[in-house]
């Protein structure tokens, strides 16, 4: 018998079936009790095998708490972009250095495959949770890569839910795809979970299309200008990227 219940497997399909909102949130709240409590019945070893994170979740040197990522080369939006001159994508820093190295691309490539594991949400839970209880509550969802799906995005929802301890940030350049997960759940995220729609092109200010969501953008000149650049390129105690509340983090070009 497998150890993910019914009620843990929701898909966006199935959600668009359901017939209001406050039900959808339900049903997706009650989907990560049944991760949670999948979760809580794997080893971190397995969790390991499932997610593809064999050496356990990535540790961004400037950056506060873990984090997870696939390869950029498989991102939907960015790719395109980073064939277009002055995009924030044409000099992706995911596409070079480090990268490139036969073993990094070899573990991202294994945490791509891996998302299609039927426990991957609960690994991922699994994971998340355990770096919590050490004290890092912050979490970066793709240090490299974005949304593949709808689906997926709505397994993030569903980690968020499962670990309430950690704050995610999700960075994205898939607005249509987000979109079509906010019309779902009546513009609902649970509030430990905030993606942050990259406007595509340096210098430019977040489309109108994004109004509403919080946002980036590269050298700009609007929001809240990141203040890495003057701190060794670290985060050090600013944490705006994963607060709702900041509207525009701008960036300066890598």
């Amino acid at each position: 018998m497998s150890i993910l219940p019914k009620r843990a497997v929701i898909t966006v399909s199935l959600l668009g079936h359901v017939p209001s909102v406050r039900a959808r949130i339900r049903a997706i709240r009650a989907a990560a009790r049944a991760v949670k409590a999948a979760a809580a019945r794997l080893t971190l070893k397995a969790a390991r095998e499932i997610t593809g994170h064999r050496s356990g979740l990535g540790k961004p040197s400037k950056m506060p708490g873990a984090s997870t990522g696939i390869p950029a080369r498989h991102c939907r939006v960015g790719a395109k972009l980073a064939k277009i001159p002055n995009s924030v994508c044409s000099g992706c820093y995911a596409l070079k250095g480090n990268y490139t190295f036969p073993s990094v691309r070899a573990g991202q490539e294994a945490r791509f495959a891996a998302l299609n594991h039927p426990l991957w949400t609960a690994g991922m839970v699994k994971l998340i949770g355990n770096a919590s209880d050490r004290g890092e509550p912050w979490f970066r969802i793709h240090d490299s890569g974005d949304f593949q799906s709808e689906d997926h995005i709505l397994r993030w929802i569903i980690i968020a839910l499962a670990v309430p301890g950690t704050r995610f940030w999700a960075p994205s350049k898939e607005s249509t795809l987000v979109r079509r997960i906010l019309r779902l759940t009546g513009g609902w995220l649970p509030r430990n979970l905030v993606i942050r729609l990259s406007a595509p092109i340096i210098g430019a200010a977040p489309p109108r299309a994004f109004t509403g969501l919080p946002t980036s953008t590269v050298d700009s000149g609007q929001g809240l200008a990141c203040p890495a650049p003057s701190q060794g390129g670290e985060c050090g105690k600013c944490r705006a990227c994963w607060r709702p509340s900041v509207a525009n983090v701008d960036y300066h070009v890598h």
